[in-house]
């Protein structure tokens, strides 16, 4: 399993080692449209993925990225619109690149780890994995999961997906852990892309820091999970069915001590279809810690009446694992729909409805990554045309 210390851009995938930097955020959409010369508006030296051969230098997207050299170097790697079935170890082309429907990049894997899919974590099931090693990457079990070695490194500090979508295809409901997505010891990011499977879509594990903005991300158990920190901005969260919650997240500290958890904010939450907005309505749970540390918010949230009206729910209800329970931040503001039901919030006791003053330290991705003393840490692997302050 070979990783790259790179950043990824779709349909136009852009690779950068770690120890680069980015050209300003630069617009790439010129390089994204379908043109009959294909390089047109791409960076100087574009690497060309695409089955097309004669314009293509690889027709596979894993091939290009296996080529590039572990230097300083920034590269470019540019997609061409199709069907990539493969598994991704660290891309463009679209009609519009600020609408995710209208993405022509799709790359596509099947695999879960079941009880006879004779693998032994789910970390080997992902389309794509951005960490420096396979140690980084590994989920493991339990409330603390894989016991990674303190010298494993940090890996990519700067990789970026646009307009591509991932999809795990192994089944068509919750039939164990299938990744689409893994970010570990890395900055991650993914503007207007979709990622979909049915449990544990995406994992963002220890040391792990994501921003997804403008895109789709759908499953149906448990499909937002990790260690580390993720924004959501500007996203369709999209049921596939009820099991377990929207969000578990086990906590830890990530790169510095920011507000490590899962954070969703200016999204909404939509059943797949009308047969699971009819027979799932009011079922669906936001989120079940999975141990005392998870924290999550939802901010300024539109929900389908297929939410649960509580919120949240325990993790169990046992009383000899109910500090999990007590311990943990589940918590909503400024929630709208037919899925929000303040009553029944409160009712619950489990989800914490937030008020102004106490959604302050969670209400921007820049508070949220916020060091303790105040500072701001390096954003440049955030592009600044999409960073909500």
């Amino acid at each position: 399993m070979r990783y790259t210390n790179a950043f990824l851009a779709a349909a136009a995938g852009f690779v950068l080692p770690a120890t680069a930097v980015p050209t300003t955020n630069a617009d790439y959409s010129l390089c994204q449209l379908p043109t009959s010369n294909v390089l047109e508006g791409c960076p100087h030296d574009t690497i060309v993925i695409g089955k097309d051969g004669h314009a293509a230098h690889f027709e596979t997207i894993q091939s290009a990225i296996a080529s590039l050299p572990n230097n300083t170097t920034p590269y470019t790697l540019l997609v061409l619109a199709g069907n990539y079935t493969e598994q991704l170890n660290v891309t463009r082309q679209t009609r519009d690149p600020l609408d995710q429907t209208k993405n022509l990049v799709t790359v596509y894997w099947s695999s879960a780890n079941g009880a006879d899919s004779g693998l032994t974590d789910n970390a080997y099931t992902s389309i794509l994995t951005v960490a420096p090693n396979l140690n980084a990457s590994l989920t493991g079990s339990g409330p603390t999961g894989f016991a990674v070695p303190p010298d494993t490194p940090f890996g990519c500090t700067d990789f970026r997906a646009y307009n591509i979508d991932f999809r795990n295809n192994f089944s068509e409901e919750s039939a164990g852990p299938a990744l689409a997505v893994s970010l570990s010891r890395s900055n991650s990011a993914f503007y207007h892309c979709g990622i979909y499977s049915y449990q544990d879509t995406v994992y963002v594990g220890k040391l792990g820091n994501a921003y997804f903005y403008g895109g789709e991300i759908a499953g149906q158990t448990d499909f937002l999970y990790g260690f580390g920190t993720a924004w959501i901005e500007q996203t369709r969260l999209v049921l596939r069915g009820c099991g377990g919650g929207l969000i578990a997240w086990k906590g830890t500290n990530t790169t510095f001590d920011n507000k490590y958890g899962c954070y969703v904010a200016r999204s909404s939450i939509l059943p797949s279809n009308d047969t699971i907005a009819t027979t799932k309505l009011g079922r669906c749970s936001l989120g079940r810690p999975w141990n005392s540390l998870h924290r999550s918010v939802y901010i300024d949230t539109t929900m389908d009446a297929i939410v649960l009206p509580q919120g949240y729910t325990k993790w169990t209800s046992d009383p000899a694992t109910d500090n999990y329970n007590n311990y943990t931040f589940m918590a909503e503001y400024g929630s709208s729909g037919p899925g929000w039901n303040y009553t029944a919030r409160i009712e619950g006791n489990v989800t914490k409805v937030l008020d102004r003053a106490e959604v302050l330290p969670y209400r921007s991705a820049g508070a949220v990554f916020m060091r303790p003393d105040g500072s701001q840490p390096d954003y440049d692997w955030v592009d600044k045309r999409y960073y909500v302050a």
